[in-house]
């Protein structure tokens, strides 16, 4: 897969949680959020919590689970990030929290029913 594709994909499946969220109730702020520090998927309001979101889009989990990706240097990453976008909106007074939303497509874009599965305070 060349650089392009995978970001389509990955854009792909950034949309798609995305529409799983608001359905869930959560309200977007923000998808594809950069800084010089790193990149947050998506961020997102409930009525108690700022949460930052990483999406990670897998074909199946025989290797390990999708959220298994965000590791220690990646969450530091998005922590810098996330302090970042606190920095840049100190209007927003709920309690951050950090979230991991897993997406399994084993046909890629073509997946008539991806599966979903969301992990509230992941680390």
């Amino acid at each position: 897969m060349s650089g392009g594709e995978a970001k389509l994909l990955g854009r792909w499946g950034e949309a798609l949680a995305a529409d799983r969220l608001r359905r869930m109730g959560y309200r977007i702020l923000a998808a594809g959020y950069h800084c010089r520090f790193g990149e947050i998927d998506l961020i997102a309001t409930t009525d108690k919590y700022l949460c930052f979101i990483e999406v990670k889009l897998r074909k199946n989990a025989n290797f390990a689970p999708a959220r298994a990706a965000v590791d220690r240097r990646k969450q530091e990453k998005l922590r810098t990030t996330a302090a970042c976008y606190l920095a840049e909106h100190p209007e927003l007074e709920l309690q951050p929290r950090f979230d991991v939303a897993e997406i399994y497509a084993p046909q890629g874009m073509s997946t008539r029913e991806p599966e979903f599965c969301y992990w509230e305070n992941a680390f």
